[in-house]
């Protein structure tokens, strides 16, 4: 049951990254700074308009952004789903090994859920979303300048060298998470050990 909900964990943490680095990179590139003043409520005549957005989201190559990275990060995350896989089929009959049938079956299954995975939260539905959320924190005014930042040469560069710098990023967010959650989940079972010990010397106190 564990290796189940860690595999799916793994493919929804996958398929999650692309929309949300793709938001944050939004964010952080605001060119005047205002969308990070922007700390009360906005009147929604200040918002901005879904046209606007429209227009932002097409200079900063959203759609093409959220399909490309969408394609890379399930090559990242197969490995990890197919380790996983494989420990799960090893606990469900230890003594056996895979015949090259049943591996073949593996992998389409993968291949599956992989599809199936990558289909949960289609495209259209992420930019939906993302300009409700824009209307939310973004005035007219941030857009506007974003819009001019995203069309000029130096907004363009950034959404060229964007993919390479996602390709490159998930893979170190992948290993970096891995390698500490190794050491943290040592740290609390050392913890735990500790504490059990203790708990087994505590002797009931006299009524």
């Amino acid at each position: 049951m564990k290796q189940c909900f860690r595999i799916a964990v793994l493919i929804a943490a996958g398929m999650g990254f692309a929309p949300a680095m793709i938001v944050a990179q939004a964010n952080s590139a605001t060119p005047n700074g205002t969308m990070a003043q922007v700390q009360t409520a906005i009147s929604p005549e200040d918002q901005a308009t879904k046209e606007q957005l429209t227009k932002l989201f097409e200079v900063m190559r959203i759609r093409d952004q959220m399909l490309a990275t969408r394609r890379i990060i399930p090559t990242m995350v197969e490995g990890q789903v197919r380790q996983q896989m494989q420990a799960m089929s090893a606990q469900i009959a230890p003594d056996s090994k895979m015949t090259v049938e049943q591996r073949a079956q593996l992998d389409q299954m993968l291949h599956k859920y992989m599809e199936k995975a990558m289909d949960m939260y289609p495209v259209d539905e992420m930019i939906a979303d993302m300009t409700g959320l824009y209307q939310e924190h973004l005035t007219r005014e941030d857009v506007d300048a974003m819009i001019a930042f995203y069309g000029s040469p130096a907004g363009q560069h950034v959404l060229d060298a964007q993919p390479k710098i996602a390709q490159e990023y998930v893979p170190l967010v992948m290993r970096r998470t891995a390698e500490r959650t190794k050491t943290l989940t040592a740290e609390m079972m050392k913890d735990m050990a500790a504490l059990k010990q203790s708990s087994g010397r505590t002797q009931p106190a006299n009524k």
